[in-house]
């Protein structure tokens, strides 16, 4: 789904109006609720609170940063142990921790939004408890469109299902909100730290440092979500799941959008290996957008 300056739809590709699970693509707008919330950080780890991280030094300590603040450990973290993404990291890492898996930035983030207003903490991933019911409020609100469907993501916090179209509103709504305001806190902290929402050689980061005032967010099973500070947006879900042809198409659907930044070219091919060599690339086929 490509939305055009204000709002305008550009391009509608495929089922775009069709609630799916937009998986991690949600946790800029997870954010939102939290900021709307009372949560309030340092922009680095406001940015960490929207992070699907690769567990690198920096992510670690920052999530240890925003636990200690407010008198939490990663004992409190209901998401599972889990090992770095980032491959370095995982081989120094002596054994799976909760504060090293991806969503930990999150899961940290609604801890503290937890103790901020009284709410408890041991429940945080129960769908009726009231951080839930404000991310909830919060998604369609920002979207557009009701929640129809709730599920569990793979970290074991609650999962709404947005359409397409309404996870473009949402991302329009983050990069174009006006300076000072809950939305525009969170996009420029993104914009501001895309190392913290990914990492090394992560797409998020790749392509945010690649595009002035681009913010978006990758998800599991192919979803990716982006916008630009005047609305245009674009939204994307890869059929069969994988990966591999996601980037390419962000990068064709940018350009699509009229963004022309040099630095997109290196960004629109991915290479496809065959043991340790490259044996092709997935890339976007020309004249498709």
């Amino acid at each position: 789904m490509l939305l055009g300056a204000g709002g305008a739809e550009h391009l509608a590709i495929g089922e775009v109006t069709a609630p799916m699970f937009p998986r991690s693509s949600n946790k800029p707008l997870q954010a939102l609720a939290m900021v709307r919330a009372g949560l309030d950080l340092p922009d680095a780890d406001l940015a960490l609170v929207c992070a699907s991280h690769n567990g690198e030094p920096a992510h670690a300590e920052g999530v240890e940063r925003i636990l200690a603040r407010y008198g939490l450990t990663e004992d409190d973290l209901r998401c599972p142990p889990a090992l770095p993404l980032h491959g370095p990291a995982a081989r120094a890492a002596p054994a799976a921790r909760r504060l090293l898996m991806n969503c930990s930035g999150k899961h940290a983030g609604m801890l503290v939004t937890c103790v901020l207003r009284g709410w408890p903490t041991g429940s945080y991933l129960d769908p009726a408890h009231p951080l839930q019911r404000e991310i909830a409020g919060t998604l369609a609100e920002a979207a557009g469109e009701p929640l129809t469907t709730t599920g569990v993501d793979g970290c074991g916090a609650p999962v709404f299902a947005l359409s397409l179209t309404g996870l473009a509103r949402a991302f329009a709504g983050l990069a174009a909100a006006a300076p000072g305001s809950p939305p525009r806190r969170v996009a420029d902290a993104m914009r501001a730290h895309p190392f913290m929402v990914a990492g090394t050689d992560r797409e998020d980061t790749r392509l945010m440092r690649a595009v002035p005032g681009l913010v978006c967010k990758a998800g599991a099973e192919g979803v990716h979500a982006a916008a630009l500070p005047d609305g245009r947006a674009v939204t994307l879900k890869i059929d069969d799941g994988a990966t591999r042809a996601r980037l390419p198409v962000m990068v064709g659907a940018l350009r699509a959008l009229g963004v022309a930044e040099p630095g997109l070219d290196e960004l629109a091919e991915e290479p496809i290996y065959g043991g340790e060599q490259v044996v092709g690339s997935a890339r976007l086929i020309k004249g498709v957008l």
